[in-house]
């Protein structure tokens, strides 16, 4: 392989950092700032990466701000959480934010006579409701509202909302109080699915989490069958909602992404049973599916007759299963597979597959249970103390009917460990140093 010439001169690498709802984006990013900057300091917190760059010395600040209009993530208050006394989970964000820092690596071999080679590294918080907005583009309003229709029609949290669009005539014109009550309905609907029901898979995903600045007026649509004014009026809205994801793609903020790391708590999504389950299946393959950019000529023909550039093609994406720590570590080869099962990768991306714990918060341990021996972990319980703890044993690939039989999978919610000196020392963790390194692999 030809190595990239950004391995070479220097320059920038972005890297979105993505995921479904509650999948820890917001650790992530913070243990991986503190990971780096003591590994900067001499300490052994990524070995990985240390292997990797075969003992050079890496260094590694926090980027200045300069005149970016993107937040900057706040690295500093989640740290100050995560070190506290007690130690606390930081808040989620709920926004678009920017880590960025700066990294110094001596050249190896012949190369060592030459300056080292300086990256910046820009790590976007890509909200996950925004990753499922991507399988829209490749379908109309009316393929679309089928869809969502069918999956609500067993959901009972859907009556009200089914009710109500089952009593519009099916011929009713295109009213704007019709259209924006229906958008209300649905937009609640969305929410309690995603608190109530611990779902995932939401369309569209900035009724979830919107854009930055006033709402539109063309965001006031919902699914809808049939034709008619009305069905009209959503369809107008549902591609002017679509355009606006396109754009995004291609606007300076996500347009220059060319990596990508995607999130998911397949552990929760397994303890809250085969409907949950299957639908955070259905979200990893939609988005999985929406990320296989590719360089096609024919699409890039099709856009240019719609007078809009091709989409961003995104080279290395990493899938990565968090709370590792909450199973033992001879399951979490399971869950790796498990992601690899959920998350098949296509096309000329290189993708890889992992285990993680941004923040390790638990220990292996042995627990005697009806009479015999299993692998479990222990850990600090909100509110009970120190606590053992043994989930069941994780599937390798998607659970059939007869796995759901029986209990499985009840997760404690186990407290960060306490780091009073995360600053100094790093954050544990689990695959995070694998990987980073996967994703730098090119350009160290």
């Amino acid at each position: 392989m030809i190595p990239s010439l950004t391995g070479w001169t220097g320059g920038t690498v972005r890297i979105g950092v993505t995921g479904l709802a509650r999948a820890g984006k917001t650790v992530f990013l913070t243990s991986l700032a503190a990971n780096l900057l003591a590994m900067s300091a001499g300490l052994p917190t990524l070995p990985a990466l240390s292997a990797r760059i075969g003992g050079r010395r890496l260094s590694v600040s926090l980027s200045q701000a300069g005149a970016t209009s993107i937040p900057r993530f706040d690295y500093a208050a989640h740290l100050d959480a995560l070190a506290g006394e007690p130690a606390a989970w930081p808040a989620r964000t709920g926004a678009v934010s920017m880590l960025a820092l700066d990294l110094s690596l001596p050249r190896a071999g012949p190369a060592a006579q030459f300056p080292p080679r300086r990256l910046r590294l820009e790590f976007l918080d890509y909200p996950g409701e925004w990753l499922l907005d991507l399988p829209l583009l490749r379908m109309d309003f009316a393929t679309w509202s089928e869809e969502i229709l069918r999956r609500l029609e067993n959901q009972p949290l859907a009556k009200e909302f089914l009710a109500f669009s089952a009593a519009i005539p099916s011929g009713a014109s295109g009213d704007e109080s019709l259209a924006s009550a229906g958008h209300d309905l649905y937009r609640s609907l969305l929410r309690r699915l995603r608190d109530e029901a611990r779902l995932a898979y939401l369309q569209p995903g900035r009724f979830l989490m919107p854009a930055p600045g006033p709402e539109p007026p063309w965001i006031h649509f919902f699914p809808r069958r049939g034709r008619g004014g009305l069905a009209n009026l959503l369809t107008q809205r549902y591609d002017a909602y679509t355009d606006a994801v396109r754009r995004d793609l291609l606007s300076p903020l996500f347009g220059k992404l060319d990596r990508l790391v995607v999130l998911a708590d397949l552990l929760t999504a397994l303890s809250a049973g085969p409907v949950a389950f299957a639908d955070t299946h259905a979200a990893l393959a939609a988005a999985s599916g929406a990320l296989r950019w590719q360089f096609s000529w024919v699409e890039a023909i099709t856009s240019l007759l719609s007078l809009r550039r091709p989409a961003p093609v995104i080279r290395r994406v990493a899938y990565a299963a968090t709370k590792a720590d909450h199973v033992a570590a001879r399951q979490r080869g399971n869950l790796r597979a498990l992601m690899k099962a959920l998350t098949p990768i296509g096309g000329e991306i290189v993708g890889a597959h992992f285990a993680l714990a941004s923040v390790r918060c638990t220990e292996d341990a042995a627990w005697q249970l009806g009479g015999r021996s299993v692998s479990a972990v222990r850990g600090r319980v909100a509110d009970e103390g120190v606590g053992l703890s043994y989930p069941g044993e994780v599937p390798d690939e998607p659970p059939d009917d007869a796995f759901w039989t029986h209990e499985f999978f009840a997760l404690p919610a186990f407290e960060p460990t306490r780091l009073p000196n995360a600053r100094r020392v790093g954050v544990p963790q689990i695959e995070l140093d694998a990987l980073l390194t996967f994703l730098l692999d090119d350009v160290l």
